[in-house]
C-alpha cells in the first residue's frame, strides 16, 4: 500500500460523518481514432443538487483510480486520461463537516498534504490528463482540474470559485501555485482574493475560459461529447492549445501588492488567509511547485486550527442550512397563493421592493403615491431597471416587454388593491402615517390579503392595533440595497396569525431572501445591535475622543466600512431616527447623540468629505461637534464597544427576540454584510473573551465556530 494511501485511510476515522465521492473509471474508444481512452467520473451517489466533495475516502477513492489509469498509461494501453463529474456538478471541494472536527495540528497537515500528493499524480502520468468542468466547480473541485494537462468547461457552469479565503483558509490543493502559473498572477488575485472578499463572488463558464483557467468552452447540452472530440483533436496534434507567456517581472509584484490592498480595505488585517494565500502567490512566481505545495499544507495547517477557520465554516453553515429552514416558521402549507402586489409609496426603497418582487414573481405589481409625479416616477425607475436588465442581456425583449406590462402605478388605493394578496407599505417611518396607510388599505384589499410592512424600527403590534383584522398583519424589513442585502426580518407581532406568517416566509422563498423569524421588539435584530454599536463610538466622540481613534479602533474586527462611514450609507437621519426610537425603548442603554443631531439638523449627509479621494472629516462637521475633555485610547474604546454589543445580545436572547444566537449572527452576516471570517458577531465576542466578561457565559458552546477542546 502506497504511503498516500496508508495516510488517507488512517485519517478516515477523523471524518465519521463523510459522504463519500467514488471515482470510477470507464474505458472507450475516442471520436476520430484518436485511441483508447479512461474517464474517471466523480460521484457521491446522491441526487443532482447534492455537491459532490472529498474528504479522506473520497481522496483515497480517486488515488485508487488513478493507481488503475497510471498503470493502464505506464503500458501503453491508454492515450488520455479524463475527469469530470456527475451531472451538473463536478465537485465543490473540501469535506468542511469533518475539517472542523479536527484537533490536532497533523492531521490538518495530513488532510493538506493527502490532497496535494493525490492530485498532483495527475500531472506526473506517462499519457495527458484533462478535466472536464461540466458543473459546479469550487475549491479542490477547481484544484484537481488545475493539475491537468488541459481543461474544458460548460458554457452552462453556473459557479466556479476558489472560496477558500472567504471561509478563512487558503486553496490549498494547489490553488495558490498553480493558478498564477496558468493565468498569471493578477487574474488569479482577482479569482483568490478579489472575488472571495467580495461576498464569494462565483465566476461563470465563459469567464473561467476567458481568464484562460479552460483550453475550451463548450454548450452545456452536449458538453462530454464536445470535450471528447475536441481531446481527440488535441491527442492527434490537429488542434494545438497555446497559452500565452506569464509575466514574471514587476507584473506579478504589482498583482500581489494589489491583493494586499484590496485585503487590508476588507479584512484591515485582521483575517490572516487573504495574506498567508498571497504571501503563496508572491513566491510562485519562481515556479517552483512543490515548493507552493509545500507551502500550501503549512498554511493549511495553521489555518485549519484558527478560529477564524472554524467561524467561517459556521458562517457558511448558517447561510447555506439555517438560512434556507429558518427557525420557528410554521408549516409552509398554510400559506396562501400570492398573484398580485400592491406597494404603498413609490420611492426609492417602494420601487427598489415593486422592481423585486416583480422579477421574483412575476405577478402584477401596482404602486400607489401621493400623486401622479411620484407614482410615474416609481414606475420609471422599474422600467429603468429592466432596460438595464436587458442591456446587459440578463432577459430577452420579450421578458422585459411582459415584465413592464405588469407593473402598473394608480392614485386610487381601491383601484389598484382590490384584488391583492400581498400589500406592502414603504412611506415615511412615522407610526401615526404607518397607521393611517394600514386603515386605508384594509378598506378596500380582499379580506384574505396579507398586510406588510418594511419598518425598521417601530412595533408592529402597535401599528396593527387599531384594524379590523391585526392577524393579518406582518413586518417585513428589508435593508438597502434590497437587491444586494439578502437578509429578510419576519416580524410577527401579537396578533400575526399562522397563515399570514406561513405566507410572508413563502413569499421570502420565492424572493431568494434569507428569512429570520424576529419578535416584535424594538428595532428588531440588525438595526437594535447596529445602533447600540454606533451609540457607543458617537458616545465616545461625544465625550472627548478623536474621530478617527473611535473610528480606528474597531478595525481589529475587518468590518466592511468603517462606523462612520456605514452611517452615511445608512443616512445620518435614519440613524438618528432609530436611535431616538431605541432611546425611548431601553433611555439607560441607548442615547440620542446631540453631535448627529447637530449634522442631521445641518443637513450633512455624513461625517466625511471624499475630495482627496479617501474618507476625511468635513471641516463643516468638525466645526459642529462639541467634544468633552475624555480621551480614550483605540483599546478603550474597542473593549467598550464590545462590552455594549455582547451586553445588548444578551439580552435579545433573554427577551426571545430571535430562538437562539445563530439567528443574530445569520442576521448580522446577511443584512449587514458581517464578516464571514468572524462567524458573524458571537463567535468573535466568544473567542475574545468579552461574553463571559459582560455576561458570565459564551453564546456558543465551546467547539461551535471554535476548535474543539
Amino acid at each position: 500500500m502506497s504511503t498516500t494511501a496508508e495516510l488517507l485511510k488512517q485519517a478516515s476515522d477523523l471524518f465519521p460523518d463523510e459522504v463519500v465521492t467514488s471515482a470510477h473509471v470507464r474505458h472507450f474508444d475516442l471520436p476520430l481514432g484518436a485511441g483508447r481512452f479512461a474517464l474517471i467520473t466523480l460521484d457521491n451517489g446522491l441526487d443532482h443538487t447534492k455537491p459532490t466533495t472529498f474528504g479522506p475516502a473520497s481522496l483515497a477513492n480517486l488515488n485508487a483510480a488513478i493507481d488503475q489509469v497510471e498503470k493502464e498509461a505506464a503500458d501503453g494501453e491508454i492515450v488520455g486520461v479524463g475527469i469530470t463529474g456527475k451531472p451538473f456538478i463536478f465537485a465543490v471541494g473540501a469535506d468542511l463537516k469533518g475539517v472542523e472536527l479536527l484537533k490536532e495540528r497533523e492531521h490538518a497537515l495530513a488532510i493538506g498534504k493527502g490532497g496535494h500528493d493525490v492530485f498532483k499524480r495527475l500531472s506526473q502520468l506517462a499519457v495527458p490528463s484533462f478535466a472536464y468542468y461540466n458543473g459546479a466547480a469550487m475549491g479542490g473541485g477547481v484544484e484537481v482540474g488545475l493539475h491537468c494537462t488541459y481543461r474544458t468547461v460548460s458554457a452552462a457552469l453556473p459557479a466556479f470559485s476558489l472560496p477558500e479565503v472567504f471561509l478563512g483558509l487558503v486553496p490549498g490543493w494547489g490553488g495558490c501555485t498553480l493558478l498564477p502559473n496558468l493565468i498569471g498572477a493578477d487574474n488569479a488575485v482577482t479569482v483568490i482574493i478579489e472575488n472571495s472578499l467580495n461576498q464569494n463572488r462565483q465566476l461563470k463558464g465563459k469567464q473561467v475560459y476567458e481568464l484562460g483557467i479552460a483550453d475550451a468552452i463548450f454548450e452545456g447540452a452536449d458538453f462530454l461529447e464536445q470535450s471528447l472530440i475536441w481531446t481527440a483533436s488535441v491527442l492527434k496534434g490537429e488542434i494545438a492549445v497555446e497559452r500565452p507567456a506569464i509575466d514574471r517581472g514587476e507584473a506579478w509584484d504589482q498583482a500581489v501588492a494589489r491583493g494586499r490592498f484590496i485585503a487590508d480595505s476588507k479584512v484591515h488585517g485582521a483575517a490572516p488567509a487573504a495574506y498567508r494565500a498571497l504571501d503563496i502567490i508572491a513566491a510562485a512566481k519562481s515556479g517552483d511547485l512543490q515548493a507552493g505545495y509545500d507551502a500550501e499544507d503549512q498554511a493549511l495547517a495553521d489555518l485549519i486550527m484558527s478560529g477564524e477557520l472554524r467561524a467561517g465554516i459556521y458562517a457558511f453553515n448558517l447561510v447555506q442550512k439555517r438560512g434556507k429552514r429558518p427557525a420557528g416558521a410554521p408549516d409552509k402549507n398554510l400559506a396562501r397563493p400570492v398573484t398580485k402586489v400592491g406597494v404603498v409609496g413609490a420611492g426609492l426603497m417602494a420601487s427598489q421592493l415593486a422592481l423585486l418582487f416583480l422579477r421574483r414573481l412575476e405577478v402584477p405589481v401596482v404602486l400607489t403615491d401621493i400623486d401622479q409625479e411620484r407614482i410615474d416616477k416609481g414606475v420609471g425607475y422599474v422600467h429603468a431597471e429592466i432596460d438595464k436588465l436587458l442591456g446587459k442581456g440578463r432577459i430577452n425583449q420579450d421578458k422585459a416587454n411582459r415584465l413592464k406590462a405588469l407593473v402598473t402605478g394608480v392614485l386610487d388605493k381601491a383601484e389598484g388593491f382590490a384584488d391583492a394578496d400581498f400589500v406592502i407599505e414603504a412611506v415615511f417611518e412615522e407610526m401615526g402615517v404607518k397607521q393611517q396607510v394600514f386603515a386605508e388599505v384594509e378598506a378596500v384589499a380582499p379580506e384574505h390579503a396579507i398586510l406588510a410592512t418594511n419598518t425598521s424600527s417601530l412595533s408592529v403590534t402597535e401599528m396593527a392595533s387599531k384594524l379590523k383584522h391585526p392577524e393579518r398583519v406582518v413586518g417585513f424589513h428589508f435593508f438597502n440595497p434590497v437587491a444586494v442585502l439578502p437578509l429578510l426580518e419576519i416580524v410577527r407581532g401579537e396578533k400575526t396569525d399562522d397563515a399570514a406568517l406561513a405566507t410572508a416566509f413563502a413569499v421570502a422563498k420565492k424572493l431568494k431572501k434569507t428569512a429570520v423569524l424576529v419578535k416584535d421588539a424594538p428595532a428588531f435584530v440588525v438595526n437594535r445591535i447596529l445602533t447600540r454599536f454606533m451609540g457607543e463610538i458617537q458616545n465616545v466622540i461625544d465625550e472627548g475622543t478623536p474621530v478617527a481613534v473611535a473610528e480606528k479602533a474597531v478595525e481589529p474586527l475587518g468590518l466592511p466600512m468603517s462606523p462612520l462611514v456605514l452611517l452615511e450609507l445608512v443616512g445620518p437621519a435614519i440613524g438618528l431616527h432609530v436611535s431616538q426610537t431605541l432611546h425611548q425603548a431601553f433611555p439607560d442603554r441607548f442615547t440620542v447623540s446631540p453631535n448627529l443631531k447637530a449634522v442631521v439638523e445641518a443637513g450633512k449627509r455624513g461625517f466625511y468629505v471624499y475630495d482627496s479621494g479617501k474618507p476625511e472629516l468635513d471641516p463643516e462637521v468638525a466645526a459642529l461637534l462639541k467634544q468633552g475633555d475624555t480621551v480614550l485610547t483605540e483599546e478603550q474604546v474597542r473593549a467598550r464597544v464590545l462590552d455594549a454589543v455582547a451586553q445588548e445580545i444578551g439580552l435579545m436572547l433573554d427577551e426571545g427576540v430571535v430562538a437562539e444566537a445563530q439567528d443574530i449572527d445569520l442576521c448580522l452576516i446577511t443584512g449587514a454584510g458581517w464578516p464571514f471570517h468572524l462567524g458573524g458577531i458571537t463567535p468573535y465576542l466568544d473567542r475574545e473573551g468579552v461574553s463571559e466578561r459582560v455576561n458570565g457565559k459564551r453564546f456558543l458552546p465551546a467547539g461551535v465556530a471554535s476548535v474543539p477542546a
